[in-house]
C-alpha cells in the first residue's frame, strides 16, 4: 500500500498571517507558543474537531504544530484526509524557536519551548 507524502513546511515558509494549529498539550502551550496561533490539544482533537473546521472553513490552509513534528504529523494526516488543506511543519517549536520566530506565553514571562 502507498501512502502520500504528508505535505510538510519549513518554519520560515509560515506566512506571519497564517494559520498555525498548535495541538501541544496545555502546559506546553503555556510556556510558549506562536501569537494568534489556535490551540487544540492533541488529546482534544476529535471533540474539538469543530474549531478546526470553524478556522479553515475560507479555505485557509492550516500550518500544523508541536514540539518536535510527530504529533503534528498525525493530526496532519488526519485532516488531509478530512479534505482540509495542512501542512506540518517540520521539526515543530523547536524549529520554530531555534530560526528566531516571535513565541509568546501565557504568564507574560519570556517564553520558552517546554
Amino acid at each position: 500500500m502507498n501512502f502520500a507524502a504528508l505535505p510538510q513546511v519549513d518554519v520560515a515558509a509560515v506566512p506571519t498571517d497564517g494559520l498555525v494549529l498548535d495541538v501541544r498539550e496545555d502546559n506546553e502551550w503555556a510556556a510558549g507558543h506562536v501569537e494568534g496561533a489556535l490551540h487544540v490539544p492533541m488529546s482534544e482533537f476529535v471533540a474539538r474537531f469543530g474549531e478546526v473546521t470553524e478556522a479553515v472553513a475560507d479555505g485557509r490552509q492550516a500550518f500544523v504544530m508541536c514540539r518536535v513534528g510527530g504529533r503534528s504529523a498525525q493530526v496532519t494526516q488526519y485532516l488531509v484526509q478530512q479534505g482540509i488543506d495542512a501542512v506540518n511543519i517540520d521539526g515543530g517549536m523547536l524549529a520554530w524557536d531555534g530560526a528566531g520566530r516571535p513565541m509568546v506565553a501565557e504568564s507574560g514571562s519570556p517564553a520558552f519551548v517546554l
